[in-house]
């Protein structure tokens, strides 16, 4: 048990010196720099046609 809370403590200074941080750099929290399309992917899914949500985006770029 006493494992346990030594763990839990330590996670939550970690997590309050990660809000500290944001706090007073006062950045937007943003993905990251790529995702799916940086592997070279269309689309997440493995369907043949995309939804008609990915459709009305598709018709928007071009």
């Amino acid at each position: 048990m006493e494992i346990f809370l030594i763990t839990f403590g330590f996670f939550l200074v970690v997590i309050l010196a990660m809000a500290v941080g944001y706090i007073f750099k006062r950045k937007e929290i943003k993905g990251s720099c790529g995702g799916i399309s940086a592997l070279g992917m269309e689309k997440v899914c493995d369907c043949e046609n995309p939804c008609d949500r990915r459709k009305a985006m598709m018709a928007q770029k071009t």
